[in-house]
């Protein structure tokens, strides 16, 4: 139909009915554009799941995330740390990074606060600052934009953010404090849920620890930040346990773990060990990590095994999935033992 347009001697009627096909056409293909964009959109909402989280952590990983992108001093005030929430952290805490960055880069904002606590079914967290304040049209215009900051590129909006939380924004002055906060308005997360993440009364699996201490490194681990991550020696490592509780007195029955060197996988050189953990083991455990009583009945005690797996692990990076959880078990029997795994950790459920 475009190639017919470009005769001269088209007759008028003809020439109409080219065109209205060619508007047909860029009429669809504009909707297909549009309904790929939303497929997209609404995969991305859904990539990373809604999990039970402590709100403290939540707050935690939002400052250190905000003063890495923003070079702004970011404090915690008034934060509940009994609060639990229903969240997906990845995109909540882009959301807050890409408004902490908009702030600082266009009203110049030099010092940010994180609130938070719960009021009702929901709690409220809020990015506060002292300064200049905003109008709504620009508040709305940066809740519909997509998020930009630094290198992050994400086809979401805040406004997305939000509705995948089944929750609400807005930005509110106190003028007596001369302050201004964008609040989110976000789920709590059950009593129930998270008695049932702690317990794992439904179905054993592990409870999802958010333990962002575990970016506390040492001066040892300090000295590798300059090193390529291809040139680190790191030690893959999991544990099998009686109970999901170690603070109740649940132990580890086996501890494994493998070494990485130059991005190769020394299978010679792994660490394999049964515990007897002291008490008995659980039946409807045993289905999960395969390990019964009799297996260990005649296996060292955890204080036998642990410094020979510190030795092993020695100058090198500990990586885990859901690795709060094993270091727990480990940094228990610290004072024991004596031993103390103070080298980087690397958790793959934070990545």
């Amino acid at each position: 139909a475009v190639d017919m347009l470009g005769y001269s001697d088209l007759e008028p009627a003809m020439r109409e009915r080219f065109l209205a096909v060619v508007r047909e056409e860029v009429g669809a293909m504009g909707q297909r554009i549009t309904d790929l964009a939303q497929r997209a959109t609404q995969r991305l909402k859904t990539r990373w799941p809604m999990e039970d989280m402590l709100g403290a952590d939540l707050a935690t990983a939002a400052q250190r995330q905000i003063a890495a992108h923003c070079t702004c001093p970011v404090t915690l005030d008034a934060v509940d740390t009994s609060v639990w929430l229903k969240v997906d952290s990845y995109t909540l805490l882009q959301a807050l990074t890409y408004l902490a960055h908009r702030l600082v880069d266009e009203f110049e904002v030099r010092f940010l606060q994180l609130r938070l606590h719960a009021v009702g079914a929901h709690a409220q967290l809020d990015l506060v600052w002292s300064g200049q304040a905003m109008s709504n049209e620009t508040v709305m215009s940066w809740e519909m934009d997509t998020m930009r900051f630094g290198s992050e590129r994400s086809p979401l909006t805040v406004r997305d953010v939000i509705e995948r939380h089944g929750g609400e924004m807005w930005f509110e002055r106190e003028r007596a404090r001369h302050q201004a906060f964008f609040r989110f308005m976000l789920p709590l997360a059950s009593v129930q849920g998270v008695v049932d993440a702690a317990l794992g009364e439904s179905d054993f699996s592990r409870p999802e620890y958010y333990d962002f201490d575990l970016f506390q490194m040492s001066e040892e681990g300090s000295a590798l930040d300059d090193r390529l991550l291809s040139e680190l020696t790191y030690t893959v490592f999991d544990t099998e346990t009686t109970g999901l509780n170690p603070a109740g007195g649940d132990a580890i029955i086996q501890l494994g773990a493998a070494r990485i060197v130059n991005g190769k996988l020394l299978r010679q050189e792994c660490f394999e060990q049964l515990v007897n953990p002291g008490r008995p083991i659980p039946a409807a455990s045993i289905p999960i990590h395969g390990i019964s009583e009799d297996m260990v009945v005649d296996k060292p005690r955890i204080g036998e095994v642990l410094p020979v797996f510190h030795a092993f692990a020695q100058d090198t990076v500990l990586v885990a999935h859901n690795a709060a959880f094993d270091m727990r078990f480990l940094q228990l029997k610290e004072e024991a033992t004596g031993v103390v795994f103070d080298q980087p950790v690397l958790d793959t459920l934070l990545l």
